[in-house]
């Protein structure tokens, strides 16, 4: 199956602008035949610690905007979302959304905070796996990625890990490393999107990837926003766990 990443600027805390951005660049990837398309991290509004001025609710214009083009390229698209749930609390979501209108979300386990984050939004309490056409996916958002122990634990379920992120251009080289070492330790594809352009006065370098199973990265993005798409096997994944039966040492 092939996977798109859009890698794009985002208008701080302007979704209206923002999803018009992205638009012809969810458009792009379809048309490169992707059947999985991903974007960063609160792709519609920046990494904003201002929940109660940024974050919708469940189904609420971001995530419709989300839907509306899986419906309309007849793809998957994940982004992640500050969004508040039914219960009051603010989370930062990895949205799934599918072409037949089914909505999937994974609360961020880790919130940043470093930055406040989980100050502001609630963590998320449980992991989500989820079957695109016949590939598991498991997602994750940003901060989740330097925490192994959480990829460990649904390594044996997935075959690509996803991860939307506004990792900052300072700490740009741990997200490069970690990237290849969350799909070497774990023989699977690593799916990583990264913003690029100023968040304020923080720049974000891009970056974005698909690292293969064995640490190989199929296409990785500049610090531009870009558009690229790559293959993802699960039969690949299979084999490379037949060849090298690491997992199973595993303590």
């Amino acid at each position: 199956m092939k996977v798109g990443i859009v890698q794009h600027d985002i208008v701080w805390e302007q979704p209206e602008r923002t999803r018009e951005q992205v638009r012809p660049m969810i458009a792009q990837a379809a048309g490169a035949d992707a059947r999985l398309v991903v974007l960063s991290e609160m792709y519609a509004t920046g990494f904003s610690m201002r929940p109660e001025r940024i974050a919708e609710d469940e189904g609420g214009p971001n995530e419709q905007f989300l839907s509306e083009q899986a419906a309309q390229h007849g793809i998957t698209v994940i982004a992640s979302i500050a969004q508040r749930g039914s219960d009051g609390n603010y989370r930062n979501n990895a949205v799934v959304a599918r072409a037949d209108g089914r909505v999937e979300r994974y609360a961020k386990i880790h919130p940043f905070s470093y930055a406040g984050e989980h100050e502001r939004y609630a963590a998320g309490e449980h992991f989500l796996t989820v079957d695109i056409d016949g590939l598991r996916v498991s997602t994750f958002v940003c901060y989740d990625l330097r925490f192994a122990d959480e990829f460990w634990a649904l390594a044996q379920r997935t075959d690509a890990f996803v991860v939307p992120a506004n990792w900052p251009q300072p700490r740009h080289e741990h997200w490069r490393a970690l990237l290849r070492a969350r799909a070497i330790e774990n023989q699977c594809y690593v799916v990583g999107v990264n913003r690029v352009g100023l968040a304020k006065d923080l720049p974000h370098a891009g970056g974005s990837t698909i690292v293969d199973p064995l640490g190989v990265n199929l296409v990785e993005a500049g610090d531009a926003p870009a558009v690229l798409c790559a293959e993802v096997d699960p039969a690949v994944v299979r084999q490379v766990r037949a060849d090298f039966p690491f997992l199973q040492d595993r303590r």
